[in-house]
């Protein structure tokens, strides 16, 4: 077996398998002796999996061992080449300068002309912000909305950075369970069955990393409408909602065509393939703009300069036709995925709807879903993601696969992991 600190990663493993999620960083620091004293926020921020197991693939590349790594939400088709020249002419032209903290006003208007395109919604550019990537989006708004003690709704499995946001400023995260029935989404019903009298507000992805499963319209308007008539705030990630299939039919609509009071972030990274170049954005309510700029100009003064020149390349009519046809080769790879998946015999509880993420049930495998990919990753070199990642529910009985990865790895991949399974039966 190749280990990467082999020490602190079994007892990470071990303390994730019993999810023990509390002490988890507590027990990575035993032997620890230092005069430094942490802050009590980072003890509640376990490892995020996805990348340690990135960690152990490197180590296995580095061996020369072809490694395919299934398990890092990361197009491989980058941004669309005007964007790609549009970033080389900034650089070119010296367009390198700080912007204002809210982003070039250029941007932030081709921004509410894409919801206008997309959506039919005439959003204000005075309510976008151009954020260094989602992340800062939503650090910026978790930053402006929460108090220490307020309790925020988080469905179970979620993107784990999302919760660890909102907890390191003081929120009290209520990981409300879901599963298959529910689309391993929140719905109205559980949302009302969780809402206490210090609920301040909720998170929703649709569609959602690691399911790849999206919210109904009807049940995501009575979410929204729940909670704004509790006076409480709705934050709604629709990072990935350019990502939706079947291609045949119209995208979802946006959550401001159902609310115009939430607040939606999206992001470059997955649409437009700009992963790496930090680059996002959030939509406002125009009162929350002016605090949210405060805490802009101090975070980090401004997003990247050259990076919002060249976004300004990503909506024009070449580059979102290279996108739509990214979409249908994902849609593409969507089906290979789910095909061989069925053939092998892994389960997967409910088809993705969006995104590029296949939550499988490895319970019949008789491994937990650590060792699954542990040993997956050792014995056939394929990179997957534990559901430990995302959550407590069923965190030990799911794996999450990313089939951003090209064809040709899919298809190698699929190869490896049915002669893996061969070899557990």
């Amino acid at each position: 077996m190749v280990s990467l600190e082999p020490h602190a990663w079994e007892a990470a493993r071990t303390a994730a398998v019993t999810c023990d999620r509390g002490g988890l960083l507590g027990i990575l620091a035993i032997g620890y002796r230092g005069v430094m004293k942490f802050a009590t926020r980072t003890q509640a921020v376990a490892p995020f999996f996805a990348m340690e197991f990135g960690k152990r693939a490197a180590a296995l590349e580095a061996q020369g061992h072809h490694v395919i790594k299934l398990n890092i939400g990361e197009p491989d088709f980058g941004a669309p080449p005007a964007v790609v020249h549009a970033m080389q002419q900034a650089l070119g032209s010296g367009d390198t300068a700080y912007t204002a903290a809210l982003g070039l006003p250029a941007l932030r208007e081709a921004i509410a002309a894409h919801y206008k395109h997309l959506h039919g919604l005439a959003v204000d550019p005075a309510r976008v912000v151009v954020t260094a990537g989602a992340s800062a989006a939503l650090l910026l708004v978790t930053a402006a909305l929460v108090d220490e003690g307020d309790e925020v709704l988080v469905g179970d499995p979620s993107y784990p950075c999302n919760r660890h946001f909102l907890a390191s400023y003081g929120a009290k995260v209520k990981l409300v369970p879901t599963d298959a029935s529910t689309r391993f989404q929140l719905n109205r019903a559980l949302v009302q069955q969780h809402w206490s009298p210090h609920t301040r507000g909720l998170m929703v992805a649709t569609p959602s990393n690691p399911t790849g499963t999206s919210v109904p319209e009807a049940e995501l308007a009575a979410i929204c409408h729940h909670a704004r008539d509790q006076g409480a705030w709705r934050l709604v990630d629709e990072i990935y909602l350019a990502l939706s299939y079947p291609i045949t039919e119209p995208l979802p609509r946006s959550a401001l065509a159902l609310d115009d009071g939430a607040i939606v972030i999206n992001s470059f990274s997955k649409y437009f393939g700009m992963t790496g170049w930090r680059l996002g954005w959030a939509v406002l309510p125009l009162e929350m703009v002016p605090v949210v700029e405060r805490l802009a100009q101090n975070f980090y003064i401004c997003p990247s300069s050259p990076a919002q020149h060249a976004a300004l390349a990503c909506f024009t009519a070449e580059s979102l036709a290279v996108c739509e046809q990214r979409r249908a080769e994902l849609a593409q790879r969507r089906t290979k995925v789910l095909t061989g998946l069925q053939r092998m015999g892994l389960p997967v509880p409910v088809a993705p709807d969006g995104a590029f993420y296949v939550y499988i049930d490895v319970s019949g495998t008789g491994l937990d879903a650590m060792r699954f990919c542990e040993r997956l990753l050792d014995e056939a070199h394929v990179a997957l993601t534990p559901g430990l990642d995302f959550g407590e529910m069923g965190g030990l009985r799911h794996v999450r696969l990313s089939y951003a990865a090209s064809g040709p790895e899919l298809d190698e991949a699929l190869v490896r992991m049915t002669r893996f399974l061969s070899g557990l039966r």
